[in-house]
């Protein structure tokens, strides 16, 4: 499927080539808006009602604060997305793509069908920070990280008995220290601030790495 790139730059689901960025062209159905100013782009972003889909990059934030809410009915062609990356580690082949209440089911085909051309799997959510993944996992990031402060058990100990009892292939310290606790705190922040969870507000390691990041 052929679409259209606005590349911001600074993108954390494509820092690197991938087709998904080459196979463009000057006027398609889709428009892909990444970046770390795609909401700045997609504010100036013209004759929108064209495109079946337009799909802007998001962080943690919700798709609602480039787009606008009403009353739970709100829902056009555009729709946020993110590949799942974990801290420093390279993007997974997994894109979370947000919806909101009232998207049209043609938009959320168009998002599919674009992605998984070029290699991706797609899961769709609603609109709520972190979507999935993140929502899901780093509470269970921090709870590790806090059973380590108690002294329950080595930092090895812990993550080899997550890897042998639940069948991980790599446990949660080991991970969080090989794609940074600095950022685990960032995300983990973000996410307590917007949801008042206090599941989510970040483990003290995960804070000192980001102190001592500074």
């Amino acid at each position: 499927m052929a679409h259209e790139l606005i590349d911001t730059g600074g993108s954390r689901s494509f820092p690197e080539p991938h087709p998904l960025l080459t196979a463009t062209t000057d006027r398609s159905d889709v428009c892909l808006v990444i970046g770390a100013h795609a909401g700045a782009a997609l504010q100036s972003l013209k004759e929108r009602e064209r495109y079946a889909a337009i799909l802007i990059e998001l962080g943690t934030e919700c798709l609602g604060i480039h787009t606008g809410e009403a009353r739970g009915e709100e829902g056009s062609n555009v729709l946020g997305f993110a590949r799942f990356r974990l801290g420093t580690a390279s993007p997974t082949d997994l894109v979370e793509v947000v919806r909101q209440p009232r998207t049209p089911e043609t938009a959320i085909a168009a998002a599919r069908a674009l992605f998984e051309a070029h290699g991706l799997k797609v899961a769709v959510c609603g609109d709520f920070p972190g979507r999935i993944v993140d929502r899901l996992v780093r509470p269970y990031y921090n709870a590790a990280l806090r059973r380590l402060d108690e002294g329950l058990a080595s930092a090895a100990d812990l993550d080899t008995t997550l890897k042998l009892g639940l069948g991980y292939p790599e446990g949660p310290i080991s991970l969080l220290e090989r794609t940074g606790l600095a950022a685990h705190c960032d995300v983990t922040q973000a996410l307590y601030e917007a949801l008042g969870d206090s599941a989510y507000a970040p483990a003290r390691r995960a804070r000192v790495a980001q102190q001592r990041g500074k």
